[in-house]
This record gives structure tokens, C-alpha cells and sequence, in this order.
């Protein structure tokens, strides 16, 4: 697959003529070539936008909705070519891509293809004075940035919030994962889709993705990411006065009370904490079980965990793929010798996974667990993005709490109990912008989706996403 630039309608290599590899993870070989754009491929791509922007923001809401539907009509076509894309691409399970990934992109553009149509405005009557209304209208060009981890999951929840609420967006995939983005504008080709509206640039992010950020004519940047890379992108946008949401890290705590649904707690918190390959920002990979069920809970959950086949994410049995790339599995690696340094006891995993054959050369790491870790060491506070996860006892809630909240991350958490009181106890003191109560990833796409402190500002999801997406006005009639 050799991958090119979507500008304007229009396929196109970058203008430097420069290209990179695109690595197969589960192989370690490279399947073929990513443009490596530069800022003159985005101005073209924003003189692009901004021309398209008045012709698309006059449309209807329901002309709108009628693109993003066909979008997301043929997206669900195509289900399985992009699955199998995603899986290559990635190195998660092609059962994850087939079941979640894909799935969830084709509903992000056919949320908001309904959602738009059924957004309202505010009014406010004062009486014999007059009356105030609100009008929200798109901004312009909006610069989506998008991670590797879920790649056209969480590309197309970006794009499809900024197109239906009017704006015209400059989109960049993660240059590690680009095959679906670059299925996308081929959709985007085959549908007639309108010239300019959605243009997809492909490259390195301390290129493209800084060019995009710095642009003058793009008003918007909604980015998902390293933390790092987030304080880069404020420091730049923000002087700018521009629109920013930033969905950056997490470290998440998963906190199990001794009256849990046992079972339940231990398979969802196998999945919460491995599920593609621990690469996604709200795995739960700081389990906090209550010491009266500790023991037993560090069996059943290792029973469960040396269970996982390490395979080719090609095959049947595949439950955990490759992870994404080779500085990536170097990273994992090198923490995994820091929780040892840390004087973690290592309980199962540990080590590089050997497979034969097609995926010799592969990038797998064994599902990792740890215990004996203080909350305050570099492993518990640090995001490592893989599959790596820690067990601690605790004995009250309060130290639970305490511990959970322990980190600069304020993402995601999960609580097991059966004391509602506790639950709304837990829930109300959690510094995190998501709380799942007896589950984990139980998503419903109306709610707000983000996190406090450095996991992120603004909230992306449901009417959220619209609103970041416009810009309210008041009007003012007197009578």
C-alpha cells in the first residue's frame, strides 16, 4: 500500500517528494510508503479548506447529515478490507478491529450525521424587553490530530463532529498507523464527496502535525496524544487564540472492594487492563483490591492472564496482537526492567514474545504483572501504554482514594462494589472525567469523554463535541 496525500478532491504525493516506511508491527518488515508532507502540503490543504468552507457551512444540517451517512454507509461496506487494514497496520487482533475499531468509526459518523439534526439553540425571554437567542456557528478550518492506538476510531471522532456542526477540516492520522485514514479519502473519492471539505495529510507530527498547529488559517485543533506533545501544541495554539481540545494520557486506577461481583471484577479487569495490548489511554493498569479478597484476586487474575494467547493478530486465537511499533516495544521493555529496579516482584510476563513463522520478527510483549510496588514509584505514576499492570492491596476506602488520585493523570477510573453508597462515595472523590461503576469501557456516544489535570482539556463525545465545534452568539431582539 503506497499511501498519498487526499487535498482538494485530489490524490496527491508531498510536494517534497519524501517518503517513509509503513512497518507491518506483527512482521517488523515494512509493506509500503507514507508521505512525508511538510508545511507547504498543509498550506495547500488549508487554502484547500478555506475555500471549501463557505459553500459547506451554508449547506443544510440535513444536506450534512446526507454526506456523513454516506460515509458511514460505506464505511460499513467496507467493514472488513479496513479491518484487516487495521489489524496489518497496528498489530491489534483482527477480531478487535472487526468487532470495535471499524464498527465504532462507521457509528462516529453516523452519530453525528442524527446528532446535528437534532441540535437546539437556547433562548431567553425577558419579558416586555425582548428576548436573547444563541446561534452556534462553525468556526472555519479545523486541524485534527489523531493517535495510533485507535486509528480510525478515534480519526473519525474528530472529523465527523467538526463536519456536521459546518466546518472544513485538515485531518493527520498518526504516521505509524495511516492505512485506514488513507482507505478513508478513497471512500471519501468513490462518494463524490465534496471537493476540499476533508482533506487527510499524511506525515511526521513534528512536521506536519507542528505546521497544522501553527497555521494562520486554522482556527481549531482538537488533538489526542502524549502529554508532552499536548504542552507543545497550548504553548503554540493558545498565544494564537486559538480553540484547543486536548485528550492527552492517562494512568488509570481500577479500585475493587471485597463485596464486588468476584468474577465479573476479575474478567473485566483482564480486559480493562490488556485489551489492545494495553494501548488505550483508559486501560485500567493500577488494580487496587480491597485486602480481604487480595490473595484471591491475584489467582484468579493470573489464572486469566497466563490464559491470553500471544498469536499473529491474523489468527483465530489471537488475544494479544503486536504492539505498535519497535521504539514502542523498546519503551514497554525498559519499564518492565524499571519495576524490577523499583523492586517490583514480577508475577507473570516480563519478556519479548518469540513467535514462528510469518511473525518471527514481530514486536509482542507477554502480558505483564506487578506487585509490591509503592503507588509513588515511577511505574505507577508514569504512563507506559502497554501491557503492563500492578496489583496493590488497600485496606479502607480512604486509602484507596487516596492512592487512586495519586498521579497527575485524572482520566479514567473503575470501581467494583456492591454498596451503591459507596459507589456514589468513590464516584463524587475520584479525580478522573470518566468513572465506570461495576464495568469498564461501557461507552455511550452522548456522554462527554475527557480528563482533569495533565489528561486533557475540554471534552470531546455526544453534543460536547458539537459545541467545541462552534462558536455560540447571542442575539438580542428588543421589542
Amino acid at each position: 500500500m503506497n499511501i498519498r496525500n487526499y487535498i482538494d478532491g485530489t490524490f496527491s504525493d508531498p510536494l517534497g517528494g519524501q517518503f517513509l516506511d509503513n512497518i507491518d508491527p506483527s512482521t517488523g518488515n515494512a509493506y509500503g510508503l507514507i508521505p512525508r508532507s511538510q508545511a507547504a502540503d498543509v498550506d495547500l490543504a488549508a487554502a484547500a479548506a478555506k475555500a471549501a468552507f463557505p459553500s459547506w457551512s451554508s449547506l443544510s444540517a440535513a444536506e450534512r447529515s446526507s454526506w456523513l451517512m454516506k460515509v458511514s454507509n460505506a464505511i460499513d461496506a467496507k467493514l472488513d478490507t479496513l479491518a484487516l487494514a487495521e489489524s496489518k497496520d497496528n498489530g491489534k487482533p483482527l477480531k478487535l478491529a472487526t468487532t470495535v475499531d471499524i464498527p465504532r468509526a462507521r457509528d462516529n459518523f453516523k452519530f453525528y450525521a442524527t446528532a446535528i439534526l437534532h441540535d437546539a439553540y437556547e433562548t431567553h425571554d425577558m419579558g416586555v424587553n425582548g428576548f436573547n437567542y444563541t446561534l452556534r456557528q462553525p468556526i472555519g478550518v479545523a486541524g485534527c490530530i489523531s493517535p495510533w492506538n485507535l486509528p480510525l476510531y478515534l480519526f473519525s471522532w474528530k472529523i465527523a463532529p467538526a463536519l456536521a456542526a459546518g466546518n472544513t477540516v485538515i485531518a493527520k492520522p498518526s504516521e505509524v498507523t495511516p492505512a485506514t485514514a488513507y482507505l478513508l479519502s478513497e471512500i471519501l473519492d468513490e462518494i463524490g464527496f465534496p471537493k476540499g471539505v476533508l482533506n487527510i495529510v499524511h506525515g511526521l507530527g513534528a512536521e506536519i502535525g507542528a505546521a497544522i498547529v501553527a497555521h494562520n488559517d486554522i482556527n481549531i485543533i482538537s488533538f489526542t496524544g502524549g502529554t508532552q506533545t499536548g504542552k507543545s501544541i497550548s504553548a503554540v495554539a493558545a498565544p494564537m487564540f486559538k480553540k484547543i481540545s486536548l485528550e492527552l494520557g492517562g494512568k488509570n486506577a481500577n479500585v475493587i472492594f471485597d463485596d464486588c461481583d468476584f468474577k465479573d471484577a476479575v474478567n473485566t479487569s483482564v480486559r480493562a487492563a490488556f485489551a489492545n495490548q494495553g494501548q488505550i489511554c483508559l486501560c485500567g493498569s493500577r488494580i487496587y483490591v480491597q485486602r480481604g479478597i487480595y490473595e484471591k484476586f491475584k489467582i484468579a487474575f493470573l489464572e486469566r492472564v497466563n490464559g491470553l494467547t500471544v498469536a499473529d493478530p491474523l489468527s483465530n486465537e489471537a488475544r494479544i496482537g503486536a504492539v505498535v511499533s519497535k521504539e514502542h516495544m523498546e519503551k514497554v521493555l525498559r519499564y518492565i526492567e524499571l519495576a524490577k529496579e523499583e523492586g517490583g516482584t514480577l508475577l507473570t510476563g516480563g519478556y519479548r514474545v518469540k513467535l514462528e513463522g510469518r511473525c518471527k520478527k514481530g514486536y509482542f510483549i507477554a502480558p505483564t504483572v506487578f506487585e509490591n510496588l509503592p503507588a509513588t514509584c515511577r511505574t505507577n505514576q508514569e504512563e507506559i501504554f502497554g501491557p503492563v499492570v500492578t496489583l496493590t492491596p488497600f485496606d479502607t476506602e480512604e486509602e484507596a482514594l487516596t492512592m487512586a488520585n495519586g498521579t497527575a493523570y485524572g482520566l479514567a477510573a473503575t470501581i467494583w462494589t456492591s454498596d451503591l453508597k459507596t459507589a456514589h462515595r468513590m464516584g463524587a472523590g475520584l479525580h478522573a472525567g470518566i468513572v465506570w461503576v461495576n464495568c469498564w469501557l461501557l461507552r455511550d456516544l452522548r456522554t462527554p469523554f475527557g480528563g482533569v489535570k495533565q489528561s486533557g482539556v475540554g471534552r470531546e463525545g455526544g453534543f460536547e463535541a458539537l459545541r467545541f465545534f462552534t462558536e455560540p452568539k447571542n442575539i438580542c431582539i428588543k421589542l
